[in-house]
């Protein structure tokens, strides 16, 4: 349950710098407001036996500022924020997230593309894997105080889910499942 939302100043985060960006575009000057925010990886996982895709729902304040439910339907995703590779970031992400152990050379880059590009710009590696009971090491739900339900769509109701406005969801899964339907079936 979520209670007790206020929203504060941000003075200082390891997650977001706030930026003016000052230019001149065509003779006229401009200024752009903006955050500096890490890049990400996302992972779109097929439950082979079970015929779902895999993904994690979990709360989004500023969702929550504009639907007053603030809990999103995602790929399994994570931040760039350490020394690895993005497919190790992928791993360590389907790991925590969601519960499986997926061998790196199973997880295949799918494409990378740019996300809240109005503010942010950053850029979004989506990977795509396979997993199947065997592979499962433990239930998910993130690591520390995160609070992730892992949920499975199954495949006959994929293109109504996207469709389901009721539901929020990010680009990048709508992407993702576009590209899986296209693409894997």
């Amino acid at each position: 349950m979520i209670d007790k939302v206020k929203i504060v100043p941000c003075v200082t985060s390891n997650f977001v710098k706030p930026k003016r960006v000052e230019y001149v575009q065509d003779g006229i000057e401009k200024i752009w407001d903006m955050v500096e925010v890490h890049d990400s990886v996302a992972i779109l996982l097929y439950h082979e036996e079970r015929e779902t895709l895999v993904l994690v729902r979990q709360f989004r304040p500023p969702v929550y500022l504009k639907n007053k439910d603030g809990y999103t339907y995602e790929l399994c995703a994570g931040i760039v924020d350490k020394s690895k590779s993005l497919i190790e970031i992928a791993h360590e992400e389907i790991l925590e997230e969601c519960g499986y152990h997926v061998p790196l050379e199973s997880i295949e880059r799918v494409s990378s593309f740019y996300t809240a590009v109005g503010f942010a710009g950053s850029v979004q590696t989506l990977f795509y894997a396979r997993v199947s009971e065997s592979m499962r090491v433990n239930n998910g739900g993130g690591i520390e105080t995160e609070s992730i339900e892992v949920v499975e769509i199954p495949l006959e109701e994929a293109k109504s889910f996207i469709m389901d406005e009721t539901k929020a969801k990010t680009p990048g899964l709508m992407f993702g499942f576009g590209w899986f339907l296209e693409s894997k079936l």
